[in-house]
């Protein structure tokens, strides 16, 4: 439920009201201004009466969404996520850039220095990587991590990066500013969970066949277990269409929005699998309302040793960030 505490309470009376509430075992989350999320056993109207009846409090209101943490009704005001001086899910665009697989350094700083020239914030590329066979490239493991991390730092770039397993966690939040978890992952309740022990924002993929409620209950298992910052990311489910590996789901961004104070961007990269429909698809999620879209791209894209199909070039990047920021400029 949600107390909605007297203006006139001070610093003091909400610290102990915060205390006795956590003394009888309920979890508190100080949401907007005067707003206090009480999680725990207390559906009876009995209890609900015995909190209203408290000095400091002005109403009390149900909790009615089961992603209680991650609800606006929880926190009416959006969720601003800063990173390294760059503020996310405010009004500026957040860019996440960079190859699918990091494959040497020369690649990966050939990225890094486009999507730094380009106004991109952040720097993309897998270390460890899930794929669909065993026989393909899983990603350089720790090795990556170094070298994203060292190269992000030389051009100020935030780090993103995906773990696979709650054994990755430790190192990757040593390397990472930003831990992302893929869509083959994302009901992966253990993973989330220990996920949750750490202050690393962690970006949360939309699964290929998962509903706007499953992604929010996944984002509210990383919030339950302790962090609140997650960005969930929209990239495409499946259909019955075959042109594209994905279709990217454009009502997701604005209904997200509506259900949860958590910053949403989209990846046209994955939501598409056509290279040469990452642009106008990146245009359509700015124009939807995303706080930033993320995309992959290479030196030599046919070259990529992982979805090459659907990575796109330096020059349609240059081209991709022009765009999407004079869209957003006029929202």
């Amino acid at each position: 439920m949600l107390l909605e505490l007297r203006p006139e309470v001070d610093y003091l009376e909400k610290q102990n009201l915060l205390d006795r509430l956590k003394r009888m075992g309920f979890q508190v989350v100080e949401s907007d201004t005067n707003i206090l999320a009480v999680i725990g056993g207390i559906d009876s109207l009995v209890v609900q009466d015995d909190f209203a009846a408290l000095p400091q409090v002005l109403k009390v209101h149900p909790l009615t969404a089961n992603f209680k943490l991650a609800s606006r009704q929880t926190k009416p005001s959006d969720t601003i996520i800063e990173v390294k001086g760059v503020k996310i899910g405010g009004d500026e665009l957040f860019i996440i850039a960079g190859p699918c697989s990091i494959e040497s350094r020369e690649q990966l700083e050939a990225c890094a220095k486009v999507a730094k020239e380009h106004g991109a914030q952040a720097l993309r590329g897998g270390a460890y990587k899930p794929r669909t066979s065993p026989y393909e490239f899983q990603g350089m493991g720790v090795d990556g991590l170094k070298l994203i991390a060292e190269i992000g730092a030389k051009y100020g770039l935030i780090t993103v990066s995906e773990v696979m397993d709650a054994s990755q966690i430790e190192v990757a939040a040593q390397y990472l500013d930003v831990i992302q978890v893929g869509a083959r992952n994302m009901q992966n309740y253990a993973l989330l969970n220990e996920l949750g022990k750490v202050k690393t924002p962690v970006l949360l993929k939309r699964g290929f066949a998962s509903t706007y409620h499953e992604l929010l209950m996944a984002a509210e298992y990383i919030m339950l277990s302790g962090n609140p910052h997650v960005i969930l990311c929209e990239r495409g489910i499946r259909t019955i269409e075959t042109f594209t590996r994905n279709t990217l789901d454009l009502n997701a961004i604005p209904s997200l929005q509506q259900l949860t104070h958590l910053p949403v961007i989209a990846d046209p990269s994955h939501g598409t699998g056509v290279r040469s429909l990452v642009l106008p698809m990146a245009r359509a999620s700015v124009a939807a309302g995303a706080h930033g879209i993320l995309v992959e791209m290479h030196p030599h894209p046919d070259q990529s040793i992982s979805d090459a199909k659907q990575t796109i070039s330096f020059d349609t990047f240059a081209e991709l960030c022009t765009q999407v920021k004079r869209i957003k400029s006029v929202m």
